[in-house]
């Protein structure tokens, strides 16, 4: 982790890794400034197969050196020690680097002097690669939500609304969205781990998708990784929130919002919201909060859907049921008899 500046001429990236050498050393400039509250640093502490102090410490293969500038998780002892390299990148003497940003950007600079909306402007251009993590800065949320008590006078976009949607950076990257509230902490070490890799000239580009969110990541619903995905095709739904059953009538929205936390669990594959009785509050899409705000209340379609389904899931349940008797029934092999039997029958096979 260290501070001292590597002056690297960063050009124009190609489209496929094989076509240049990749870089041998990276720094990654972590922001948190605007309106973050520093949880998505806090939660990628908690990855473990791509633990952020294995690739500081150069434990992963196949990745450059990392320089991790971080005001939690960097040794330096702040000032301009910590900020020395965020100075250089401006200038455009430090080497290739990922700039990170948590939180979403003020309408206004909160400093006037040195707000954290111009150090954004400054680096960015300069930046191989940028990464929004937290749902604040890929999508805003709370801050300016409808009828936020705070009563911002400013508010707050969106990181790619700051830089545009037409954004690329040094590396022919869009920014890279991880959304989540707090972000999943494999989701962003391992969007990370790809884009080094990216960086080595190991492998393509992460692929993104329509949000700029990584695909592997955001391309299933939360409904289609959930435990209790098989109650709705039942019919059975629970109005409390210590039942295994589908939660929809409680507020759940997984049907409808892509997030792998129910597939992936949280610290350690442990945890997540559906596997601890929460529902799915939508916090990986750009209508949270206002789109599924008051949290408990059933989903918009939830109440003329679920009726809909119970003629088909009295149906099926009663299918499942007989089928499940049969399954269930011992082989004509297991008897008490005196003279043994077995499944063997050889007019069977051709």
């Amino acid at each position: 982790m260290s501070t001292a500046s590597i002056a690297t001429e960063v050009s124009q990236e190609p489209e496929t890794p094989g076509e240049r050498p990749g870089f041998d050393e990276i720094h990654i400039l972590w922001i948190a400034e605007g309106t973050s509250r520093d949880g998505d640093t806090v939660s990628m502490t908690a990855a473990g197969r791509s633990a952020v102090e294995d690739i500081v410490l150069g434990l992963m293969p196949g990745l450059p050196k990392v320089h991790l500038h971080d005001k939690v998780l960097s040794p330096s002892p702040g000032g301009e020690d910590h900020l020395g390299p965020f100075r250089a990148a401006a200038r455009g003497e430090l080497g290739p680097f990922v700039l990170v940003v948590e939180g979403s950007v003020p309408h206004q600079d909160i400093i006037e002097a040195d707000g954290p909306n111009r150090w954004i402007d400054r680096l960015a251009p300069e930046a191989w690669a940028v990464v929004a993590v937290g749902t604040c800065a890929t999508f805003d949320d709370g801050h300016t939500m409808t009828g936020n008590p705070t009563g911002s006078p400013t508010g707050s976009m969106a990181l790619a609304d700051r830089l545009g949607r037409d954004f690329t950076s040094r590396g022919a990257l869009p920014v890279v969205n991880i959304p989540g509230c707090p972000v999943q902490p494999e989701n962003v070490m391992e969007t990370l781990t790809w884009l080094l890799h990216h960086a080595a000239g190991t492998a393509p580009p992460p692929p993104l998708d329509h949000m700029l969110r990584p695909q592997w990541l955001f391309g299933k619903t939360v409904h289609e990784g959930c435990d209790r995905a098989a109650s709705p095709g039942h019919a059975t739904f629970t109005k409390d929130h210590d039942s295994p059953k589908c939660q929809v009538k409680v507020g759940c929205w997984g049907p409808v919002v892509n997030c792998d936390v129910p597939k992936r669990g949280w610290t350690g594959g442990i945890g997540g919201c559906p596997h601890v009785g929460g529902i799915c509050v939508g916090c990986t899409v750009p209508g949270f909060p206002d789109a599924f705000v008051p949290f408990m209340d059933e989903p918009t379609g939830g109440s003329p859907s679920s009726p809909l389904v119970k003629p088909y899931g009295a149906v099926i349940r009663r299918l499942r049921g007989i089928t499940g008797l049969a399954a269930g029934q011992e082989p004509k092999r297991h008897h008490d008899k005196a003279e043994p039997t077995s499944g063997h029958a050889p007019h069977r096979r051709p």
